[in-house]
């Protein structure tokens, strides 16, 4: 698959889980042709995938060149010239779609010139080009900036008709429409607060409609209430957390992909600590802590309380954000007090005279009612069914920076936070039977992860440790482990080894991993011999120790040609 939009996540492999999400999206795209799909507003605080997500989905599009043609604009945090913003919105929509059409990725990452889209209008005979151009050129000059602005924006969707073609129209941070588009040059007045309203009916449209997205999930609502009333943006709110399983995946990806060194051991401490939240393992895998040190416990448990307690930590400079504008909002001892103690129970809901009641707090209701629904639009609580009904973000990772921050101010006494997670990792040991289980449980999902990781944690050992049949007894020293290697067969055929770990003594371990719950047979041996003999001939002079581990077990004939070839055989990973 071709990336021609450099998606902000990275390596495409990073992108872990979200499988209901994109079984959502892909049924609610699929509808698109059938103009039976309305628009839709991703809601979810920021970190939580939903770029992530967007990026991807106009990757596969552009791939599969099918009927629906994606269209995606992040909308800048910077403050911008109307007519700007106009142009580049333009110009970013006629881009992605030449480049569709002409299968040319570099246009989505170099848009062209308005002079260059034109020219191809011409070329290509796509009028619509020609006289778009045209128009924003001359409405410009004239000082008609609202004209600009409807002929960019409005772009999809009349393409969408009159070539009988069906759109997708991403835009990533919709709220910025509203805070940092200026009509004056200089930016010596207000933002235009009304920009979103350009969307009004385009919002409804079943050609070409709307998927967007913001991190401000009050302000994203407020906007689309007063803006896009007729559109009825339905409303789509993500969880920010993974599975548990998928979060350790996202543990063993990132390790792998930072060669950062983990055990198994550590890996489900890791995704214990940052409870799945991608965004958090990713911060763990990253830290700037001096001693940081993933494969122990002690290390893990220091690095975490490093990025919650550490002012300068990537996680907390990235809630600060939060925290600085619910401060800019109400900054007293009260509504820092309510925001901590919805936080922390945020299982049910609130009114405001519950909490006056439950906190002592010296305030009129309205006075109460008055700094929450100020809490509510810096989006760290959120609404009930009722205008006096409140409640905490359920977001374990948030609750941790607010009980850094405020806790020792309201309660008088700091939260030991690293003291908590070392008893969740002691609760978790004590029961050395439950950790090895969870272990085996996944091994079903994540057993080459397993290995992998087990050969580069572990120092000096003998493949016999994890494989039996076993001939050559040499320690090993891996010094360099890959997985999914590809290689090709004299006749062109591409194949796969799951496992290659190299040792400093000349050894190279290839290893074939089957998950299935049936017992595998003499043909995936003797396909596994192809490949260990191929990958052979790449590396002269290196000792190959061929090894499987299928997890349904082995055939009597398959165990029989597996000893005869002296491939070393498993069931289960060996983890401690």
């Amino acid at each position: 698959m071709k990336y021609p939009l450099r998606e902000k996540i990275g390596y495409p492999e990073l992108l872990v889980g979200r499988e209901k999400e994109f079984k959502d999206l892909e049924k609610w795209i699929a509808n698109i042709p059938k103009s039976l799909s309305g628009s839709r507003v991703i809601l979810a605080r920021r970190k939580s995938g939903k770029t992530a997500i967007v990026q991807r989905i106009f990757n596969r599009l552009w791939n599969e060149n099918g009927e629906v043609i994606p269209f995606y604009f992040d909308m800048p945090e910077i403050s911008i010239w109307y007519p700007d913003l106009a142009f580049l919105y333009y110009r970013t929509f006629a881009s992605q779609y030449i480049s569709f059409l002409e299968r040319d990725e570099t246009l989505v990452r170099q848009p062209l010139s308005l002079e260059d889209i034109r020219h191809y209008g011409v070329s290509a005979s796509v009028k619509s080009f020609v006289k778009d151009v045209d128009s924003l050129l001359h409405d410009k000059e004239a000082g008609l900036h609202s004209s600009v602005w409807l002929t960019a924006c409005g772009a999809p969707h009349r393409f969408a008709d009159v070539y009988d073609r069906r759109f997708l129209v991403m835009l990533d941070e919709f709220q910025n429409f509203s805070g940092y588009v200026y009509p004056d040059r200089d930016f010596q007045t207000r933002p235009i607060e009304s920009m979103p309203g350009g969307f009004h009916s385009l919002s409804e449209s079943k050609i070409a409609p709307m998927l967007v997205t913001g991190s401000y999930v009050s302000w994203l609502i407020k906007i689309a209430g007063k803006y896009l009333q007729a559109g009825r943006l339905s409303e789509w709110h993500i969880n920010p957390y993974l599975t548990p399983d998928a979060g350790l995946e996202a543990v063993y990806k990132y390790a792998r992909v930072y060669s950062e060194p983990v055990t198994n051991e550590s890996a489900i401490l890791i995704n214990r600590l940052c409870m799945s939240d991608p965004f958090f393992i990713a911060c763990v895998m990253q830290s700037k802590y001096e001693e940081r040190d993933l494969s122990t416990e002690k290390g893990v448990v220091d690095t975490f309380g490093y990025e919650i307690n550490d002012r300068r930590s990537r996680m907390s400079k990235t809630w600060n954000e939060y925290i600085q504008l619910t401060l800019k909002k109400v900054n007293d001892r009260h509504a820092k007090d309510m925001l901590l103690y919805l936080s922390r129970h945020s299982e049910r809901y609130w009114t405001h005279e519950d909490l006056r009641r439950k906190l002592r707090i010296d305030l009129s209701l309205g006075e109460v009612k008055k700094r929450l629904i100020l809490l509510v639009e810096a989006d760290v609580i959120e609404w009930g069914t009722s205008d006096i009904q409140f409640r905490g973000l359920r977001d374990g990772t948030l609750n941790l920076i607010l009980r850094n921050r405020f806790e020792e101010e309201i309660t008088g006494f700091a939260p030991d936070l690293r003291r908590e997670a070392q008893e969740q990792i002691r609760e978790l040991r004590r029961d050395k039977k439950r950790l090895q289980g969870m272990l085996n449980h996944l091994s079903g999902k994540f057993a080459e992860y397993q290995l992998a990781t087990a050969f580069r944690s572990k120092k000096r050992f003998a493949l016999s440790e994890y494989f039996a049949g076993v001939k050559d007894m040499t320690r090993l020293n891996i010094t360099d482990v890959r997985q999914r290697v590809p290689l090709q067969r004299e006749n062109g055929k591409n194949m796969e080894l799951d496992i290659v770990a190299e040792s400093d003594c000349g050894r190279v371990v290839v290893v074939e991993v089957k998950k299935r719950k049936s017992r595998i047979g003499e043909n995936l041996v003797e396909d596994f011999v192809e490949k260990a003999e191929t990958y052979a001939k790449n590396i002269p002079g290196k000792t190959i120790l061929p090894a499987f581990l299928s997890l349904g077990g082995f055939t009597n004939d398959a165990m029989q040609m597996c000893e005869k070839r002296c491939i070393g055989t498993a069931e289960s990973v060996a983890h401690f």
